[in-house]
């Protein structure tokens, strides 16, 4: 009986070391939270403003350019092989953040396999080690991977991001290049909200509607020195801001779901510490129940020779 409550001691200490750990875990998680939040709060309007000044170039330019996907097949190098697609995934290089990566890479698996269905070819760059795992594991070939940044993007890695995926569209495709850039991330809606997402970047989309744009109509420009030089100016800018924002999005929405698993499990060790407790307690009382029992059965034992003795 003894060794049962050694056993259970020995556990509650093990599970109480773990205990400390995810609830320092989860305090560092929610210091980082705040920073996050109003790093992604600071940069969702630049994005948003170079995404709609880019929306209005293309609409009111008439312009054929690479950014529209208005250039013939024959003029932008399309004509050899199948339609290419660039995916760009994030994920995170840490673990801990319960299925924070599972997710985006699902939702990546889920657009290659739309792309396929459509006959084109995926050519996937990858953010994080959790999904440079993934594709290294089952022996895919990435056109570009980044790590060591997840938790806390800068705008210079989101430039490196973004000029690889840029350089890759901007070739033909007969020379290795993609004619479409796709994004797949988690979008950070709350703290205990974050859905996986996913969007085109390029080529954008021109629609003729008779509705007015979101946040209104778009300004009447003038280009200086043309149209199409302003859309060669803008495509850096774009892209660049449209992935620093996503970076930013996915690490709050990483943090926030690693504080929200590390909460999960210090929850889980205070109630496996309580179970183990109870379980020592009951053993504990067993053994001494049994000790009273050996001591009473003893001296019963010894009063009955002494009597027969006598």
């Amino acid at each position: 009986m003894g060794s049962e409550l050694r056993v259970y001691r020995r556990r509650i200490r093990s599970v109480n070391a773990t205990k400390k750990i995810t609830k320092a875990m989860e305090l560092i998680a929610a210091s980082r939270i705040v920073k996050a939040q109003q790093r992604v709060a600071d940069s969702t309007p630049y994005a948003e403003a170079i995404t709609r000044a880019v929306s209005a170039v293309a609409s009111f330019s008439n312009v054929d350019h690479p950014l529209t996907g208005s250039v013939p097949a024959t003029e932008a190098g399309d004509e050899e092989g199948p339609p290419r697609a660039a995916l760009l995934l994030l994920t995170s290089d840490r673990g801990l953040a319960g299925a924070y990566s599972s997710n985006a890479i699902k939702e990546g698996e889920r657009l290659s396999g739309l792309l396929r269905d459509h006959n084109k070819h995926v050519v996937p760059f990858v953010v994080g080690r959790k999904g440079v795992g993934f594709y290294r594991f089952r022996s895919r070939e990435m056109a570009g991977e980044w790590t060591g940044f997840s938790e806390s993007p800068s705008y210079s890695d989101a430039k490196e991001v973004a000029d690889a995926v840029i350089e890759a569209f901007l070739t033909p495709n007969s020379e290795g290049g993609v004619d479409e850039i796709h994004i797949v991330y988690t979008q950070f809606v709350s703290m205990v909200s974050q859905r996986t997402v996913t969007r085109r970047l390029l080529p954008l989309e021109i629609e003729e509607t008779d509705e007015e744009p979101e946040g209104g109509a778009f300004p009447l420009y003038e280009f200086e020195p043309s149209a199409e030089a302003v859309l060669d100016a803008l495509l850096p800018r774009y892209i660049e801001s449209r992935v620093y924002n996503a970076l930013l999005q996915a690490a709050a929405s990483e943090l926030a779901a690693r504080r929200r698993a590390m909460k999960s499990a210090t929850d889980n060790a205070t109630e496996l510490i309580k179970d183990y407790t109870r379980k020592a307690n009951a053993a504990r009382q067993a053994e001494i129940t049994q000790e009273i029992s050996e001591i009473v059965g003893g001296a019963e034992a010894l009063a009955s020779a002494t009597a027969g003795s006598e």
